[in-house]
């Protein structure tokens, strides 16, 4: 970033709500339905078909406002937003303007000159419009979107660099999520951030023009579009030039952006209050049965995590990243676990197969009881480590329950000394130029029989106890 300038970011974030049915109809919102099908006279703005609020709807909100520390609305109304475009079938959107549920709120993150808050102006409810299919031979228009219940999350101007953005998309995501509010994922277009990005001179008091950024389906794509509109904006007033005030579509293939139409104001839109909905009056009891109702967020869980466990500052934070690992973290632990063993489990080898599947901890699918039975195994020396692994990555897969799993594939340990020092006398006979090296004082030649000895029980031995016994029968 040029330091003669400054860069002044807000964001506008659409988050669609976690609810079964959409905002003021009974269709479904389930993500991926074929075109056309999850709609009705309500969602198509059919003539004479009356809007009803779901007020599952205005709890999500609620809920959200609060986690964000908002103040609430206690009279919220809904307004009409007035616009034409293929994609919004009434001609117009049902949003609130006037009177949003929830206001002047904020949520802290890390910034690189440490702690600071960013504030929220407003969280208001609205409908989602329908989606756009553009090929060569024209535009195709699902409704099925279209009536979805979002909520929008207008943050101030407060964010100055596209670290302090993702920080504080990272610490919405997260707020969200554990509220069970919204899955937040960008790639299905459940949580979306338009970016309203100006710069002006270093020690300016006065905003510069803004620009507002649309199509951004990333983190790194927001990154990238950030970066590229700070340059673009300071290139032109360097050359001269006005920067417009428009809204622009990012091209993340191509990382440039271009103007898709210049920038509207409120009365642009002709906004007036939507005259087929009743006020929306929120009493004292019903905030405090939702806040009675707030789970621990993350932050919390951090300290408790600190405060309870003997586990790393660096897994505490990896484990709360994700409200699916916490909650498997947490059952696990419940089911008799030690902790240190289940963030072993969750940090190494859960880590690593979400990678190599390319897949997100909110797609685990092995349960807290199988872990917690795996685990177990361990610890009772049914199974050694190496066994243990194998085991999990079918567990990983499958959630298949890892006793039954051992008993069906012969896994089961073999602490049968017995039947081991059998096994080493044929390892020893069969490896005489390596007893050789041990007995003239190459030590690690004791690991390779030791290899050997496993191999040949197909890893269902305890390297510990093969170990002893072929230290034992070398020594003598």
């Amino acid at each position: 970033m040029n330091k003669h300038y400054e860069t002044v970011i807000g964001l506008e974030v659409h988050v669609e709500l976690a609810t079964k049915t959409k905002i003021f109809c009974s269709c479904s919102t389930a993500f991926g339905g074929a075109p056309n099908t999850h709609t009705c006279p309500v969602c198509t703005g059919m003539p004479g078909a009356l809007p009803v609020l779901n007020k599952q709807v205005v709890e999500y909100a609620l809920a959200v406002g609060l986690a964000t520390n908002c103040k609430i609305n206690k009279y919220s109304r809904f307004d009409r937003k007035n616009y034409f475009y293929p994609d919004n079938p009434q001609n117009y959107q049902i949003s609130q303007l006037y009177l949003p549920i929830c206001y002047d709120g904020g949520v802290e993150i890390e910034a690189a000159a440490g702690k600071k808050i960013v504030g929220i102006h407003e969280i208001h409810m609205e409908e989602d419009a329908g989606k756009l299919f553009h090929d060569e031979e024209g535009t195709l228009i699902d409704y099925n979107r279209s009536g979805v219940p979002l909520i929008e999350i207008v943050s101030e101007p407060d964010m100055r660099n596209a670290d302090e953005v993702i920080a504080y998309l990272e610490k919405l995501r997260l707020i969200i999520q554990y509220l069970g509010a919204s899955d937040c994922k960008l790639q299905e277009g459940s949580m979306r951030a338009d970016v309203n990005l100006s710069v002006r001179r270093a020690g300016a008091k006065e905003l510069g023009t803004r620009t507002e950024m649309k199509n951004l389906n990333s983190f790194k794509a927001i990154m990238r579009a950030i970066e590229s509109e700070e340059k673009r904006q300071i290139e032109l007033i360097e050359d001269g030039k006005e920067v417009v005030q428009e809204t622009r579509r990012w091209d993340d293939g191509r990382e440039c952006s271009y103007p898709m139409r210049s920038k509207e104001d409120a009365q642009d839109y002709r906004y007036f209050p939507e005259p087929d909905l009743a006020p929306v009056i929120i009493s004292d009891e019903w905030i405090e049965r939702i806040k009675g109702a707030q789970p621990e967020l993350r932050d919390e869980k951090r300290v408790r995590y600190r405060a309870e466990y003997d586990i790393p500052d660096y897994d505490i934070d990896i484990i709360t990243s994700s409200k699916k690992m916490a909650d498997i973290f947490e059952e696990t632990i419940k089911l008799g676990a030690r902790p240190k063993e289940v963030s072993n489990w969750l940090m190494v080898e859960t880590m690593r197969l979400l990678k190599e599947h390319e897949c997100e901890p909110e797609n685990i699918k092995f349960s807290p009881q199988n872990l917690a039975k795996l685990i177990a195994l361990v610890e009772k020396g049914s199974i050694n480590r190496t066994v243990a692994k194998e085991v999990f990555e079918v567990m990983f897969c499958e959630n298949i329950d890892p006793e039954t799993y051992v008993h069906e594939h012969g896994l089961g340990m073999v602490s049968d000394e017995g039947a081991l020092k059998e096994i080493i006398e044929q390892v020893i006979a069969a490896n005489p130029q390596s007893v050789a090296d041990y007995c003239n004082g190459k030590k690690q030649a004791l690991g390779y029989l030791v290899g050997q000895t496993m191999r040949a029980m197909k890893g269902k031995a305890d390297p510990q106890l093969v170990n002893k016994i072929l230290a034992e029968r070398l020594n003598v």
